[in-house]
């Protein structure tokens, strides 16, 4: 293990200079923050570093709280350009944030602030463009057209944060927006759905199922490519794949999950489980437990809240003991799978399976 004494030495000597020392330094602090305690072939994952952290974001929250109510109170009872105010009001929000963002996330590296500062930003871009560009009267007469451009504009703000912070959990935020724009823009296309469940259905009317997907399998591919440019897990691309990977698991399962749910069969949960094992046999491969449980979890979800019935609680059943056992073997049944598919995929770009 190479410690500070050592990088101090190496500066001294020549070897390295005072800013590859201290990339390095970041480097390792980076990892041992996500892989500290970590049993080999476990997947890193922080939401925060400690409770100082929690902390500040419940202060975030406070702020963006009050900020929102002393706006509201200032705009009762006044005459004139509302949605001008809310637009002023957003810029001065957006500008705040940025700047917390530059100390909390650029100066700290603060892991819970940079989660809850992504959120605050994404949701103050999304309210001045809406106030800005959006026209009520044509949503209350459901006529969405022009929700698209403030959508998007609110999508390339969370992108342009991304570029500046590299925060992972804003990939995520992107990744819905996208997601958000093409079911928008499907709807104005092809009219609302009559029911919220026909946005997923095969059998229903529309293009939103496959629009589900596709985005879903864009998500999946963007989330693959920061894998495989970290099979290691050592840098904040693997992170970014993460947060990726959550996303495009329900995006990819949702519309085969409700359409088989919705006959409620033997055959039809027979089916279920073998897509399931399908995506076990994705997740295990790229070493992602993230990916199978984001799809696992929503489809119990779904049976849970959804769909009612015998099929639905037993395939709840077979889900909850087909996941310990996956967490009791994860590591030997990955080893094994790797072995069989080293002629066929890249498993050099791939986590190693110790």
């Amino acid at each position: 293990m190479i410690g500070p004494d050592d990088l101090r030495a190496a500066v001294g000597s020549g070897l390295i200079s005072e800013a590859q020392a201290a990339s390095l330094k970041a480097l390792a602090d980076t990892r041992n923050g996500a892989r500290k305690d970590l049993a080999e072939g476990d997947e890193p994952f922080e939401l925060f570093k400690g409770f100082n952290e929690i902390f500040i974001v419940i202060g975030l929250c406070i702020l963006a709280s009050g900020w929102i109510g002393v706006n509201s109170i200032a705009m009762i009872g006044q005459i004139g350009d509302v949605s001008g105010r809310v637009v002023i009001s957003a810029i001065i929000a957006g500008l705040i944030l940025w700047g917390l963002s530059e100390y909390f996330i650029r100066r700290r590296r603060m892991v819970a602030p940079a989660i809850a500062l992504a959120v605050l930003f994404a949701v103050n871009s999304g309210a001045g463009l809406n106030a800005w560009l959006a026209a009520p009267f044509m949503v209350a007469q459901n006529d969405y057209s022009s929700l698209v451009l403030p959508l998007a504009l609110s999508t390339l703000a969370i992108f342009v944060f991304w570029l500046r912070f590299k925060v992972p959990f804003a990939m995520a935020l992107i990744a819905f927006g996208v997601f958000s724009l093409a079911i928008l823009t499907g709807g104005i296309q092809a009219g609302v759905p009559a029911e919220f469940t026909d946005l997923f259905l095969l059998s229903a009317n529309g293009p939103f199922a496959w629009i589900t997907l596709l985005v879903g399998l864009a998500v999946f591919c963007v989330a693959m490519w920061f894998d495989l440019s970290d099979p290691h897990r050592v840098t904040r691309r693997s992170a970014q794949g993460f947060w990726l990977h959550v996303v495009a698991a329900p995006a990819l399962v949702n519309t085969i999950a409700l359409s088989l749910l919705e006959h409620d069969t033997a055959i039809s949960n027979i089916l279920l489980l073998c897509i399931l094992l399908l995506f076990a046999f994705v997740a295990i491969i790229i070493d992602r437990r993230s990916f199978l449980i984001a799809a696992i979890g929503y489809i119990v979800t779904l049976a849970a809240t959804v769909f009612d019935g015998e099929g639905a609680a037993m395939t709840i059943l077979v889900l909850g003991i087909f996941l310990v056992f996956l967490g009791a073997f994860w590591t030997k049944i990955r080893a094994t799978l790797l072995s069989l598919v080293s002629g066929v995929l890249p498993v050099h770009r791939l986590p190693p399976s110790h």
